[in-house]
């Protein structure tokens, strides 16, 4: 019974064995299938691009950006006609210019008219200790001022700057580093003493109590480089007396009459020189290049003014005096006065006629 039992056992197992082979099938592949499509669907989701990602919203500078981007791109052909366009209108205005200026009137046919002259013009920079850094650029500026006149002078000087160094120097290696490639000019460390004989010198300061005529080219004129705003009056003077040079002013006061106190800027005397050499008249140059700031009146024209004062004065004094005499004539009135009040009316006119307006 046993044996029967296990051989049914095992029958039906063998049956259930073969029922689930069958069965198997049918289940697992749908399955599969489905995981396909999932699979499938998730890479495409995940190949697809994120909205967030493509379509950032976008700013209005940013817009803005694009569309010039846009139109550069666009317009790229147009600005190579013009480019050639612009080549060519310059080459013609160039030919126009050569054939225009075949009468001698550019700019260097006028400097092939340079004359050079042999006066040695000096800027003594040995001050700069005794000035901060915002007159040492002040100093600076003034140095090229004259550095550019006399490149475009008809009649340059021998421009030296002595004792170059220390905050000036700092400050031209900073903020003009083409200063040593300047032309027509020595630049020297040493002290101009050191390469001038002290007969040939003259220094130009304002408490000099010698007055300045004529220029002297053999000689060699000095202006001291500094900018102090009158902290250290007297200090120019003083360092050519002590050292037994010669010192001079220019003559201002006798063709200028001035609202300020005559010392001027160190561009201002270079000026003056290149101005005087080439018109050979002091009071041309001297309003030629004085600002207007200066206040500066020619020195005939105020004495004019003053006379004309005086006159005025005594026109007045005569008027009261016959205005008083007018009072006593009236108090005193008879008819044969009349006549006398006549003669004085008109000495009173022909005095008013006489006056130079």
């Amino acid at each position: 019974e046993s044996s029967v039992h296990i051989k049914s056992c095992f029958s039906i197992f063998q049956r259930y064995q073969i029922m689930s082979s069958e069965m198997l099938p049918v289940f697992i592949e749908p399955y599969k299938v489905e995981r396909k499509q999932n699979l499938r669907e998730d890479q495409e989701e995940s190949q697809k691009p994120r909205l967030s990602e493509e379509f950032e919203p976008i700013s209005k500078r940013q817009m803005k950006k694009l569309m010039k981007q846009k139109q550069w791109e666009e317009q790229r052909e147009l600005r190579k006609q013009k480019r050639k366009e612009k080549r060519k209108r310059k080459q013609l205005e160039r030919q126009c210019q050569l054939e225009s200026n075949l009468d001698g009137n550019d700019r260097k046919r006028i400097r092939r008219d340079v004359v050079h002259s042999t006066l040695r013009l000096i800027i003594d920079c040995s001050f700069d200790s005794l000035m901060v850094l915002k007159d040492i650029k002040k100093l600076h500026k003034q140095i090229q001022r004259c550095y550019a006149e006399n490149r475009r002078a008809l009649h340059p000087v021998q421009f030296y700057l002595t004792s170059h160094g220390g905050q000036l120097k700092k400050n031209m290696d900073e903020n003009d580093k083409g200063w040593v490639n300047w032309k027509d000019i020595h630049i020297k460390p040493e002290h101009y003493s050191e390469f001038v004989k002290k007969e040939d010198l003259i220094y130009l300061t304002s408490d000099s109590p010698n007055v300045l005529k004529e220029l002297d080219e053999s000689k060699a004129y000095v202006i001291g480089g500094l900018v102090d705003h009158n902290h250290h009056k007297g200090l120019t003077y003083k360092h050519a007396s002590d050292h037994g040079i010669d010192h001079a002013q220019l003559p201002l006061g006798n063709f200028v009459k001035m609202n300020s106190r005559r010392v001027l800027a160190v561009n201002h005397v270079f000026e003056i020189i290149l101005e005087y050499l080439e018109r050979r008249d002091w009071q041309e140059a001297f309003f030629t290049i004085l600002p207007q700031r200066k206040g500066a009146v020619p020195t005939d024209k105020t004495r004019e003014s003053s006379l004309k004062d005086k006159t005025y004065a005594r026109v007045e004094g005569i008027l009261d005096s016959d205005s008083t005499d007018e009072e006593d004539s009236r108090n005193e009135r008879d008819s044969p006065h009349e006549e006398e009040k006549h003669d004085i009316e008109n000495s009173t006119e022909s005095t008013l006629n006489a006056v130079p307006y």
